[in-house]
């Protein structure tokens, strides 16, 4: 990508990120002239657990999934990681290795920062780091729902959630959120076959929740499918 187009790539992004608007200008532009993009295609792991945090990552298009692998092989799905999410900020705050792996559900584009700059804004900035400490707050509230959906919820649950944890920074509202997610990438987000995601999307349309098109899904009623099944 020619310089001129990745950099008004790293702008569109930067400007439409909530943390952003409230830097200061010279902190603005250190972080624009610091940032990169990195593509990544469907199938490849962006890092593996163990590996030390570099950079701090934003979703500019497409799907990633936060993942992790037991010892006998069994691969747990955390998180989706949407166009617009930020991901990596709790290792980089620890200075430990990650603690998970990142795989691209889909070609995707990212936007990185390095460690260093972060720490220097989260050093600097009060307003960047009250944006972190609500991003942590919502990332343990993801992690926690995350496990309790994992131990012996249903089908329809999962892919309830899972559908649900792509739009965890919209606010509850009985405005519709239209989602560009293939049944594909809600089975694998949700950790079900193909097979059961589709039952379970067809009952969540029964009842509902959803509509569902070719590659699209429409959230009908957020607050209901976050509680599903209480509703």
């Amino acid at each position: 990508m020619a310089s001129g187009e990745e950099h008004a790539m790293l702008s569109r992004v930067l400007d439409s990120s909530r943390w952003f608007a409230r830097l200061k200008i010279c902190e603005r532009e250190q972080v624009l002239s610091s940032a990169s993009i990195r593509r990544i295609f469907r199938g490849e792991c962006l890092f593996s657990r163990g590996a030390f945090p570099e950079y701090w990552w934003g979703v500019a298009a497409g799907l990633l999934q936060m993942s992790s692998t037991t010892t006998n092989g069994q691969r747990i799905a955390f998180l989706g990681l949407p166009e617009g999410d930020w991901f990596g900020e709790g290792s980089i705050l620890r200075g430990e290795p990650l603690r998970y792996d990142v795989m691209a559900l889909r070609d995707s584009c990212l936007v990185r920062i390095p460690a260093a700059d972060f720490n220097w804004l989260h050093e600097r900035s009060i307003s960047f780091t009250h944006y972190l400490i609500q991003q942590l707050n919502n990332r343990l509230s993801q992690f926690i729902a995350s496990q309790a959906v994992q131990r012996g919820s249903s089908i329809e649950r999962r892919v309830a959630q899972a559908i649900a944890a792509l739009l965890h920074e919209k606010e509850y509202g009985t405005g519709l959120s239209l989602l560009d997610v293939s049944q594909e990438e809600i089975a694998l987000l949700a950790g079900v076959s193909r097979q059961r995601c589709s039952q379970a999307l067809r009952h969540l349309r029964e009842i509902k929740l959803i509509e569902t098109e070719y590659q699209r899904i429409t959230v009908l009623d957020l607050h209901a499918l976050r509680r599903y099944p209480e509703t």
